[in-house]
């Protein structure tokens, strides 16, 4: 143990390691360019991998995708994904034909459940200017009576998602955006309705942490049983309980004691993921997660017998229309703009 506080401190990489119920959490950053007319970039696409994009090359990735960067369709079964879009747009589309262009602190909840496909594309939708794309994908685990819950997305968008505003003693500021759970008198919008998280005594919290230069800011104590893990993703540095911790580092914390962060000489910006653990096996195998071996086998079987729906749009990688604003469409046909 570092101390009576920090239980663990590791750097982090591309995907970063979380404790359960959470699976893990990838942070993407990428300095697209200026985009062409097919909403890619408009540079040239030479000595890329295409289709298994994944070294930053001229600041900026294609992922799986071979026009559009970002990940054309694809399944998932058992789990939940919550993407927190700081800058930039994804364009979603599903295989039950629900579909939405999110972004600029925007969050999409979705529960795969029983399985879905979906497509998560960055569309580079200027052309006259640059478009960066800073996101984090945070998978979170569905206990097993919740595995084949029904297919379920919500957007939480940035107008909705509270923010709370701390001053330490010297009058410096830190912004807490709280995308799940509850800090101080903010509470988030409710997560999707078969989420670990819908039970407030999971204790989920999804917190972006900002912080102003030299800045103190302590956060409360939960439950013990309760695991808490802070990432550390950008800024100069921060204390916590007399160990320096520098940027792009992973601190994890016993939940069931305050936590005091002093930030560093320039403005500072954490993730905080906390939340009992649901204490059931874990089998992984890429896209599905489920308790036993012979369930993922089935949920092979399964999604090469149905397809979770087969894929209702002409192509993969679907993309919106480049003037296309924020907006959700449901599967039941309603649908939200912003």
């Amino acid at each position: 143990m570092y101390n009576k506080l920090i239980t663990n401190l590791r750097p982090l990489g591309f995907t970063w390691q979380t404790s359960d119920p959470f699976l893990f959490c990838v942070h993407h950053n990428d300095k697209y360019p200026k985009g062409n007319d097919r909403m890619g970039p408009d540079a040239s696409l030479a000595g890329r991998n295409l289709g298994q994009d994944f070294a930053v090359k001229d600041g900026w990735r294609m992922y799986h995708g071979e026009t559009v960067p970002g990940f054309p369709a694809h399944p998932h079964r058992g789990f939940e994904t919550i993407t927190v879009v700081l800058e930039g747009f994804v364009d979603h589309s599903d295989s039950f034909g629900a579909a939405g262009r999110y972004g600029n602190g925007d969050v999409q909840w979705m529960t795969a459940g029983a399985g879905l496909q979906h497509a998560e594309m960055f569309p580079l939708v200027y052309k006259d200017k640059p478009n960066p794309l800073e996101l984090f994908q945070i998978w979170l685990n569905l206990p097993k009576a919740k595995k084949f819950a029904e297919p379920f997305y919500k957007m939480l968008w940035a107008e909705d998602i509270p923010v709370h505003e701390v001053n330490d003693e010297q009058g410096l500021t830190s912004k807490i955006t709280v995308i799940a759970g509850e800090f101080g008198e903010a509470n988030a919008p409710a997560p999707a309705p078969d989420s670990w998280a819908a039970d407030p005594e999971n204790e989920i919290g999804i917190w972006l942490i900002e912080m102003e230069p030299d800045a103190f800011l302590e956060i409360p104590p939960v439950s013990l049983e309760t695991r808490r893990s802070l990432y550390f993703y950008r800024g100069s540095g921060i204390n916590i309980a007399g160990v320096d911790v520098k940027p792009y580092n992973e601190v994890e914390l016993l939940a069931d004691q305050p936590v005091k962060i002093e930030n560093g000489s320039e403005r500072g910006y954490l993730l905080m993921l906390q939340g009992r653990p649901i204490n059931e096996p874990v089998v992984q195998h890429g896209p599905f997660v489920m308790n036993h071996g012979a369930e993922i086998k089935q949920a092979f079987l399964d999604y090469r017998k149905t397809q979770f729906g087969g894929w209702p749009w002409e192509r993969h990688d679907n993309v919106h229309s480049r003037d296309t604003r924020r907006f959700a469409k449901y599967e039941d046909g309603s649908e939200e703009k912003r």
